[in-house]
């Protein structure tokens, strides 16, 4: 009796599935985007919709065979400002609702919970912005001349050269993308871009969320290393993404070839078959390999190859 009960809860669980895909994708159009339509793999982009502060997200699902009646969605928010506390505060208020709404289905309830996020953090960052703009503008009334003065914004001849070094870091920087690695269903491409400042590495990440694809990924695995001359140090960072201790390892690898001034992203698509170790052999290879193709490092052969004419020149004899 207990098995057929399951079976006929499957059967109720994959209907209300698909009737519950098919009203997202009719409300929400090119925004809903199935990813693995067997696999139950699913994403769509959320976005605030106001000019002034624009704010991106992109929701990646995948439905359980007892969705909904026992189990929730297994989730992934995919965005380059979500971090830290606001990502837990997000993550808090998805279950909430799942635990309010148990057995039901909540995917329409999760997204417009995302957007109703996202408009407050722009409304947000939009009055913090407006509250600097008084001040400025404060500031500025105080000067009682005829014509503007620029002695208060004199700049040293170091902060001068900062300034020159960083005024096109809002510039998004070129991007490469490498080959696919497939394995077990599982699909790894690469992504580079060189960077000489934090706040390229943000607008990079944000053009890639950008492709919805790449934002579909089910782990976007990232590092990158730039080097301080002035300090004569690196400033680096890297990110899991879900993807536990793959970020660190990426870096790792970075550290080890010696390179510098570069971000490499590592996208992963879930395939639905645990690939243990092996994942992160495929992480790094997409990783060495497109440092490869972009001259950051030299291939294992050429390596080899110095190496062997090394041992040549060593042990030719002089006359």
């Amino acid at each position: 009796m207990a098995d057929t009960i399951n079976i006929e809860n499957e059967g109720d669980d994959l209907h209300s599935q698909m009737e519950e895909v098919e009203a997202l994708s009719s409300i929400y159009g090119d925004e809903w985007c199935a990813v693995d339509e067997a696999s139950r793999i699913f994403c769509i982009k959320i976005s605030n919709d106001t000019e002034e502060t624009k704010l991106t997200a992109c929701l990646q699902i995948i439905l359980p065979p007892d969705y909904p009646s026992a189990a929730p969605p297994i989730y992934q928010i995919n965005a380059a400002w979500l971090r830290g506390s606001e990502r837990v505060q997000l993550a808090n208020s998805l279950e909430d609702l799942y635990v309010e709404h148990a057995g039901e289905s909540i995917l329409y309830m999760w997204v417009e919970k995302i957007r109703e996020f996202l408009l407050e953090k722009a409304q947000d960052s939009a009055t913090a912005a407006q509250s600097e703009k008084v001040t400025l503008t404060a500031e500025e009334d105080l000067d009682d001349g005829d014509g503007p003065d620029f002695a208060g914004l004199a700049l040293s001849a170091e902060d001068a050269q900062h300034f020159l070094e960083h005024a096109n870091d809002e510039e998004v920087p070129p991007i490469k993308h490498g080959g696919c690695i497939t394995d077990r269903r599982s699909t790894f491409q690469s992504h580079l871009a060189p960077v000489v400042a934090p706040r390229q590495v943000k607008t990079v990440l944000e053009r890639l969320y950008d492709n919805k694809k790449i934002a579909s990924a089910t782990h976007n695995i990232y590092a990158y290393r730039i080097y301080c001359e002035d300090k004569n140090s690196f400033l680096q960072d890297c990110e899991d993404d879900g993807e536990t201790a793959a970020g660190g390892r990426l870096l790792h690898l970075l550290q080890i070839l010696d390179v510098r001034n570069v971000l490499v992203v590592v996208s992963r698509w879930y395939g639905g078959i645990l690939l243990g170790p092996d994942r992160f052999k495929h992480i790094n290879n997409c990783a060495r390999s497109i440092l490869v193709e972009e001259g950051y490092t030299a291939s294992s052969d050429d390596v080899a190859k110095s190496a062997g004419k090394a041992k040549r020149l060593k042990g030719k004899k002089t006359k």
